[in-house]
């Protein structure tokens, strides 16, 4: 068997990350936390400030026999703006920018080589900034940021932006969903 895999993604509220990845087969866990940034254990109020230099992130754990990398990567470009530097819709700062942090020189290769994929059939019309860097340090989020789209499917975020985000990795990616959804 072989062993599983993790891949770090930014690309704006790591709610959103976190909801469209959960159902995805192969994905084990997902977790919203932070990385990129200088300040040792930071937390959500202060990650807010944009001082800290962290990204919110989702950190996957995921069975590269089910789904690879490069699937996890086409799913992250399809959810988020990777056009747009320092933020997502309503969402603006630092924290919200997009980029991959990669876990071994393999996936900085495969994340180099979607990205010039992309950009080559010019699916934005504007470049891609998503950095590419190494992941240094990965903090969880605190315990109420976990899950949250799950536990909270009514509150007005999640209905106006968490869930078009949610509907859109279901139609285009029904056959890698864990189960059916109706």
């Amino acid at each position: 068997m072989a062993p599983h895999e993790t891949a770090t993604l930014a690309g704006g509220c790591f709610w959103c990350l976190e909801a469209a990845f959960q159902d995805l087969k192969g994905v084990e866990q997902v977790q919203s936390g932070y990385a990129g940034g200088h300040a040792s254990n930071p937390t959500y109020e202060v990650v807010c400030t944009g001082t800290t230099g962290h990204a919110e992130v989702v950190q996957i754990t995921f069975d590269p026999a089910v789904v690879s990398f490069r699937d996890l990567l086409h799913v992250f470009f399809t959810i988020h703006d990777p056009t747009t530097l320092n933020g997502q819709g309503p969402d603006v700062g630092t924290q919200y920018r997009s980029a991959v942090f990669y876990h071994t020189p393999e996936q900085k290769a495969v994340v180099e080589q979607v990205i010039r994929e992309l950009q080559a059939e010019q699916v934005w019309d504007d470049p891609i900034v998503t950095a590419v860097v190494p992941l240094e340090v990965f903090y969880p989020a605190e315990e109420y940021h976990r899950d949250y789209y799950r536990r909270n499917p009514n509150q007005g975020y999640c209905r106006a932006v968490i869930a078009p985000k949610v509907a859109k990795v279901r139609k285009l990616y029904l056959d890698k969903l864990k189960q059916p959804v109706g």
